[in-house]
């Protein structure tokens, strides 16, 4: 196919089809509101999933919680439930005022996945979740289990690991999923193998590798190292392949992070209501962590919540994904992006068409963040709140400002009668990694942030 042809469209039959196309194409920042979204109610009579989907997962968390105290003392101070706080940045949201000349009308939040045990990265909720679920299944199959009324933590048992030792998971990733299926894969005696794409840091792969992991490189980006790793474990009847374009499984452990800060949020007295609306900033790869979270969200607060995706400028797979109507049939190179960013988690040059069509009716819109802007932001938030954050996890800390600055954020408030009750609103930011980045790089990090001109 020509490069100036993408699924029988020329590049300017796709411009004048989507004119926002142009200025993606040039790298610069936009925000687009989701012409799609439906209310609830309506969204909900059409989606595949429900609230009890979401509830099943938490069950089956809780199931495993014995388990994951005992063989990961991290997970004890929660009773071996993986879960992240919430922390206000007061600091981080008088400074963004400051810098965009702008008020940010209501609270502003970080949602600390970071702090994520066993793997510091949103990853570690559908990641864990699949490799625990996978299993589960396994165990009850072969008689392991008779009953999931166990007590889990036989799973940390000779005889258990012995068993999955029969067994291998595979997963491609940037980096992140790859660390939470690894470690937890590892742990419970399954013979691990991580594709790893050109993006991924080095550190990672050095990690997973002391963790017992079998990484294997690939000199090419995230959509051919999916698909060599769906290849390779196909071929192996023992192979479970966690698929990050397609699962339902790690969807459904993402929402779980929904019924998790519902409780947080009651126990700061936050309310969330017609009049008390949540916005949701959600750094976006491939779209499965942020579009789970968002089906969750909507579960319990219906059109109380607006999730925002963010993705950077030079990535946009799910923007453009969505704008052509193609989904996974096109990637950003079709439109001449390099897909090349410092948010190595978000790296991903197409979009999950599973998730994309899921939340499609649900999420609000999107934006895109440019790499010095990541850059600068993260060096700011170190020295506004001592808070260390990877470049992906910072996606999300200016969607606030970006919806009140912007003409089409302020349409949407006005379209949604939400202008005059945002004094009232709450915004989290979601931060998705961070805590097991090497000093070294993060104070690397700091440095080109700190070199970079502010950009607005």
């Amino acid at each position: 196919m020509s490069r100036n042809v993408v699924r029988g469209k020329t590049i300017a039959d796709w411009q004048e089809q989507v004119p926002l196309l142009k200025d993606i194409q040039a790298t610069k920042e936009v925000f687009w509101i989701n012409p799609n979204k439906e209310n609830f109610q309506t969204a909900s009579e059409k989606a595949t999933f429900s609230k009890k989907d979401v509830d099943e997962a938490d069950a089956r968390l809780a199931r495993f919680a014995a388990y994951l105290a005992a063989e990961f003392p991290e997970t004890r101070p929660t009773n071996g439930i993986i879960e992240s706080p919430i922390t206000e940045i007061s600091n981080m949201k008088t400074y963004l005022e400051e810098t965009y000349h702008e008020t940010i009308k209501g609270n502003l939040w970080l949602k600390r996945d970071d702090l994520l045990p066993i793997a510091g990265t949103i990853k570690a909720r559908g990641a864990i979740y699949e490799v625990l679920k996978h299993a589960e299944d396994l165990a009850l199959e072969h008689g392991l289990l008779t009953s999931i009324e166990e007590n889990y933590a036989v799973f940390a048992s000779e005889k258990f690991r012995a068993f999955f030792s029969n067994y291998k998971i595979t997963v491609s990733t940037t980096g992140n999923l790859g660390i939470s299926v690894g470690v937890v894969g590892a742990k419970l005696g399954f013979e691990v193998i991580v594709h790893m794409s050109v993006e991924a840091k080095q550190w990672k792969k050095d990690y997973l590798r002391s963790q017992g992991v079998v990484v294997i490189e690939h000199a090419s980006d995230f959509t051919k190292a999916v698909t060599k790793g769906r290849q390779e474990s196909d071929l192996d009847p023992m192979s479970y392949f966690v698929d990050d374009e397609h699962s339902e499984d790690l969807f459904l452990g993402y929402t779980v992070a929904a019924n998790r800060l519902k409780g947080q949020l009651k126990e700061k007295n936050i309310l969330v209501d017609a009049d008390h609306p949540l916005f949701v900033y959600l750094p976006c790869g491939i779209g499965g962590s942020p579009g789970g979270i968002t089906f969750g969200l909507k579960q319990i607060y219906g059109d109380n919540v607006h999730c925002f995706f963010a993705e950077p400028t030079h990535v946009p797979s799910m923007l453009v994904g969505l704008l052509t109507g193609e989904y996974d049939g096109v990637t950003v190179k079709d439109f001449g992006l390099d897909g090349l960013t410092v948010a190595d988690g978000l790296a991903v040059p197409r979009t999950s068409g599973f998730v994309a069509k899921v939340l499609e009716d649900f999420f609000s819109g999107s934006y895109t963040i440019d790499d010095h802007q990541t850059y600068e932001l993260l060096s700011t938030l170190i020295d506004q709140e001592e808070i260390y954050l990877e470049p992906a996890a910072l996606a999300g800390v200016p969607g606030s400002v970006r919806l009140f600055q912007s003409a089409a954020g302020k349409k949407y408030l006005q379209d949604h009668h939400l202008a005059d009750k945002m004094d009232q609103a709450t915004h989290i930011a979601w931060a998705t990694g961070g805590s097991m980045v090497p000093k070294e790089d993060m104070d690397l990090f700091y440095q080109q942030g700190q070199k970079t001109e502010k950009v607005v």
